[in-house]
């Protein structure tokens, strides 16, 4: 098996550990879902920038002390981190690149699994997964994240390219019922930044500590680490802080070298094709590998 395919059959086993998304999206011919070709959205959320962003998100999440207490208290995170990881994922992609089913389909997961998420946090405040206020902060901070990394670690956007791309990723949080809904990148880094509600908790420290050195297998780990490390470096000063993480010098060089070498490895989405093809759209067909 050549180096190519040995690198993809790696990252795809990652995110392979719950249903796979679009399996059958084929079937709805014509719909372009939320987004569809024209959209920058998919260019985004195409790209292994993308690997980046859902760290950084998960970390950046983490700085709320009551979506904190949620997943701590709610998640099976330690004991399944790539199931969660591949769930997370199969919504994600499921907003972004379905069919209306398919995307109405994701939403009814994730409101199932916010039925039960509900408690108190350590500071003493009740939380609910179902709150659009806690919704906005994890999708606020996820679209923020994948921006970022794509600015970051993909290409050079204009101001018009990261606001529309802000706005696009507003229809996926209204179908949460988060609020707000920041429609600019501007509002949106700023409300992430500034948030009231940022602080330190003890389930803070024990996701950070788990991101830090989650249990993957050694070579997963390795490259692991060095997207965990590249995120860390683009993420605003005040919230570090607040994570207590630290820049490493030569992290965002690494990073970028490695992840040019895994966009060299899985080009792009194949749930972009996908969905291109879906919609009778023209595409470069270079662009994805040869198996999707």
């Amino acid at each position: 098996m050549g180096l190519r395919k040995r690198v993809t059959a790696r990252v795809v086993d990652l995110f392979s550990h719950s249903d796979m998304p679009l399996e059958d999206t084929a079937r709805f011919a014509g719909d372009a879902g939320l987004f569809g070709p024209d959209s920058i959205s998919w260019e985004v959320l195409g790209d292994v920038s993308s690997f980046v962003g859902g760290v950084r998100a998960l970390m950046i999440q983490a700085a709320h002390p009551e979506v904190a207490a949620g997943v701590a208290e709610h998640s099976r995170y330690r004991d399944d981190p790539l199931g969660r990881l591949s769930r997370t994922s199969y919504f994600v992609t499921s907003m972004n690149y379905g069919a209306e089913p398919e995307i109405e389909q994701a939403v009814r997961i994730v409101e199932r699994a916010h039925q039960s998420v509900v408690g108190v946090s350590e500071r003493g405040r009740r939380y609910s997964a179902s709150d659009p206020a806690y919704s906005a902060w994890v999708h606020n901070t996820l679209t923020d994240s994948f921006l970022e990394a794509f600015q970051q670690f993909g290409r050079p956007m204009s101001s018009s390219e990261a606001d529309r791309f802000v706005k696009e990723q507003t229809a996926i949080g209204s179908r949460m019922g988060a609020s707000p809904l920041p429609e600019t990148a501007k509002e949106l880094r700023e409300w992430v930044t500034e948030h009231p509600s940022v602080g330190d908790s003890e389930a803070m420290r024990e996701a950070i500590k788990f991101l830090n050195n989650p249990p993957l297998s050694r070579i997963e780990r390795a490259g692991y680490k060095v997207l965990q490390r590249a995120a860390v470096t683009t993420i605003p000063e005040k919230l570090c802080e607040t994570l207590r993480l630290r820049k490493q010098l030569g992290a965002f060089k690494i990073g970028k070298i490695f992840i040019t070498g895994l966009r060299w490895a899985l080009k792009y989405s194949p749930s972009w094709k996908a969905a291109l093809k879906r919609c009778g759209a023209d595409f470069d067909n270079g662009m994805f590998r040869e198996d999707t």
